[in-house]
């Protein structure tokens, strides 16, 4: 195992991160510098410049309610963004995004790992989407959406689909594909009226009101790169 790959197992920093401190001398092994391309043994001990300790410590995670007509896109020209929504927060990066015409839950965040652990090839974070649309619908129906679909986008995994009432459903996906959502339902002739997403893995939005943000808590943040 190279150093990287265990700074990512053991929870430190992203891949990325790890190659940027390796690149700077910033990685010791058994108190020597670490060298790119040897892997590290069993009894190998691995520690950090304390200035990566530090920019460790500045990572920070928040959760928003994004509300409805509000852009997750920088300089944009056809609404208002979330930076300029949330300026605060405009250091931090958007994890996994919303189309302006949804709402709900959205991922504020400096880690590499949490972003990684929504975003990444690997994710199996799971999304928690509220809709409603405007034609009647009942559990035959909307059973469609639970099977693989050809989109334009690509083909989508499985899903969890529940009817809450004849106009509303329930949807969990464990990928993020450009308007999926509306896609699918328009593949079955449904039209998406509202779509409001309520949980990110082990993040709920509670009783979050739009606009409203809380910090993660740092049990919130390990569980959520922990997630499998």
């Amino acid at each position: 195992m190279f150093v990287q790959k265990y700074l990512v197992e053991q929870g430190t920093c992203s891949r990325k991160e790890a190659e940027a401190f390796l690149k700077a001398g910033l990685i010791f092994v058994n108190g020597k510098k670490a060298r790119p391309g040897v892997p590290l043994n069993k009894t190998d001990v691995v520690t950090l410049d304390p200035s990566i300790e530090q920019q460790l410590k500045t990572k920070q995670t928040v959760a928003i309610y994004k509300p409805r007509g509000v852009v997750c896109s920088i300089g944009s020209d056809v609404g208002p963004t979330i930076q300029s929504m949330f300026p605060r927060y405009k250091h931090l990066n958007i994890v996994g995004r919303l189309d302006k015409d949804s709402e709900g839950l959205l991922l504020l965040s400096n880690d590499g790992l949490v972003t990684k652990a929504v975003t990444g090839e690997e994710h199996s974070v799971d999304k928690e989407y509220i809709v409603e649309v405007q034609e009647k619908i009942n559990e035959q129906r909307i059973s469609q959406l639970t099977k693989p679909m050809k989109l334009k986008v690509g083909t989508t995994k499985p899903a969890e689909v529940e009817l809450i009432d004849s106009h509303t459903f329930k949807i969990i996906l464990q990928e993020g594909k450009n308007r999926q959502i509306r896609r699918m339902c328009g593949k079955i002739h449904l039209t998406v009226i509202a779509l409001k997403r309520v949980r990110i893995g082990n993040i709920d939005i509670g009783e979050m009101r739009p606009k409203e943000t809380r910090k993660l808590t740092p049990e919130e943040t390990r569980a959520l790169k922990n997630s499998k």
